[in-house]
């Protein structure tokens, strides 16, 4: 089934680039001043933290607080950031059944296996090309598996998951988990189970303040999952009228790193999202979000 209606598709137009014209042209001449033995170092350190190698599948798990702030955004943003660093097979799974729009941001033009099939048909004996025949493959490396075939249905629950990931921790080095938002059953199980995860938090007052609350809970829980916790701040307008900077602020204090995803008009026009049309801010902070992520995943079980 088709991810997009051949008719909204060509309603979607020719995508914009993250920046504009002229902030390109600022960015090329200030580059032209940097340090650039600065500028290797800090990309191979970062490089070396994403292609940090496992002996088990890691599975990092994105939520926040309520939709619609950019979880799935940044989700494929994180499955397309690791199958670029990484030479092993990587995963970004949708576990939010609620017609979300992973697929078409990973850019997948059709699905015909959901979650929900897959859990009924894994095998210990299937081998990964087995198991990536039931997938979607994404155009510039690694698979998906969507939570749904586009149709209203059943919510994916906490058994089906749980089968699912186990069994294909076995095949892929990195699974990024698309969750529903909190306090949704399948979310609090993924967060509880994950080597890591990024909650997704709006630059607005009551996301923060939402946010905040959810990492205080995470660090009453029995093992404290904040140690293993990153905050993606996100901006969905170019005029904020909360202070980005006081908003990190607010989050750092409950003890975890936050990285700043800034608007980007390549990701605000929605459709599938082309990593050679995003702003350069958003692309660094893609990469820092992913090597911050990988880092406390490997720290883990």
């Amino acid at each position: 089934m088709p991810t997009v209606d051949p008719r909204l598709a060509r309603a979607l137009g020719r995508q914009q680039h993250g920046d504009s014209v002229a902030r390109r042209t600022g960015r090329s001449l200030r580059r032209m001043t940097a340090s650039a033995a600065q500028d290797v170092a800090e990309e191979t350190r970062i490089a070396q933290e994403l292609q940090q190698p496992v002996t088990t599948g890691r599975v990092i798990a994105v939520t926040s607080i309520r939709g619609g702030v950019g979880k799935s955004t940044v989700s494929a943003l994180l499955g397309r950031t690791f199958n670029h660093y990484r030479h092993d097979p990587v995963l970004t799974l949708e576990a939010d059944g609620a017609l979300g729009t992973l697929p078409v941001r990973m850019g997948a033009e059709s699905v015909r296996w959901a979650c929900a099939d897959l859990a009924g048909i894994l095998e210990p004996s299937m081998q990964l090309t087995d198991v990536t025949g039931y997938l979607v493959p994404v155009t510039d490396g690694g698979w998906l598996l969507p939570a749904s075939r586009g149709r209203v249905g059943a919510p994916l629950d906490m058994r089906t998951y749980r089968t699912v990931t186990l069994a294909l921790r076995r095949y892929f080095a990195v699974t990024v988990v698309d969750c529903e938002s909190l306090p949704g059953v399948v979310a609090r199980t993924a967060m509880d189970t994950a080597h890591a995860r990024v909650i997704v938090a709006p630059t607005t007052a009551e996301g923060v303040n939402g946010t905040r609350q959810v990492l205080d809970w995470l660090g009453q829980l029995p093992h404290s999952a904040l140690a293993t916790t990153v905050v993606a701040l996100t901006a969905n307008s170019p005029d904020l009228i909360l202070d980005a900077k006081e908003a990190a602020a607010h989050l750092r204090e409950a003890g975890v790193t936050v990285v700043t995803v800034p608007y980007d008009r390549h990701l605000a026009g929605g459709g599938p999202i082309r990593t050679d049309l995003l702003g350069r801010s958003t692309r660094d902070a893609a990469v820092r979000l992913a090597a911050e992520a990988m880092r406390r995943a490997t720290r883990t079980r």
